[in-house]
């Protein structure tokens, strides 16, 4: 039914803001597979009812994941989950609002695919017709680092505490930290064991630390989770990208990627 899977990634950077956090539906990332399913067959209804799901379940959970199946269980099944930012509450609706739109958006940057992901400030949406539901996935999709601002003890060291503690296991699968003017953010899939999270935001983690050196702000998404850290003074990322930016070809099956 399907020829061999590639995924067309196309990355749009925008202003992010800080962690006080822009729109929860500011885009981050998105990609498709570049096979299509033939319209009007299962796959098509199962993805469909997979997104519908996606929605449908938003407003009861913050986390979840589906598996429709095909045909015996086998040709045109298709998998996915959802997960919205740590902080985003049912009450609010935010959540749900955020999974809607990102359904929305999805559908309209992927229609006909038969995978795709999209990473949106407040939550994240993915499906395809592969499993990849529990399994840890390290490969780096968006590396960013602002302008670097030279090397100053007192930030080096405050931002060493902010990811210090985004370090810890204690923190669960979302955490924030703070000290003074920096903050942190990391979060995993809720897919992930405690195990595979810790596992998965140390290599994010690192990945900030090392590559991101002295810059003033810097995001690192993993295709399971990610890390990033900025200050509060409301910094832009428009204002340069210094010279770290990367946007992998290697996520799930991606071997093309547009970045802009």
């Amino acid at each position: 039914m399907f020829c061999t899977k590639t995924l067309l990634f196309i990355t749009v950077l925008f202003l992010l803001g800080t962690f006080t956090f822009a729109a929860v539906d500011t885009f981050v990332y998105g990609g498709c597979s570049q096979t299509k399913y033939f319209p009007g067959s299962p796959y098509e209804s199962n993805v469909n009812s997979l997104l519908t799901s996606f929605v449908s379940s938003a407003s009861l959970y913050t986390y979840n994941n589906f598996t429709v199946n095909g045909i015996s269980g086998g040709d045109g099944s298709v998998y996915g989950l959802y997960q919205c930012r740590g902080d985003l509450s049912l009450g609010s609706g935010d959540c749900a609002r955020c999974v809607a739109r990102a359904v929305s958006r999805l559908g309209s940057l992927c229609a006909g695919a038969t995978g795709g992901a999209l990473q949106l400030e407040g939550c994240f949406v993915k499906y395809d017709n592969s499993t990849f539901l529990g399994v840890e996935d390290k490969t780096v999709v968006v590396r960013r680092c602002g302008s670097p601002v030279g090397y100053n003890s007192d930030e080096m060291t405050r931002r060493d505490s902010v990811v210090g503690y985004l370090s810890t296991s204690s923190g669960g699968s979302y955490r924030v930290g703070v000290s003074g003017e920096l903050q942190g953010v990391a979060q995993c899939t809720g897919d992930l064991s405690a195990s595979e999270c810790q596992d998965c935001l140390m290599e994010a983690i690192g990945r900030l630390k090392t590559d991101c050196g002295t810059a003033a702000w810097g995001d690192v998404y993993l295709a399971k989770c990610y890390a990033r850290y900025s200050g509060r003074g409301g910094h832009s990322r428009a204002n340069g990208y210094g010279n770290a930016l990367l946007c992998s070809a290697a996520f799930v099956s991606l071997n093309f990627l547009i970045c802009v």
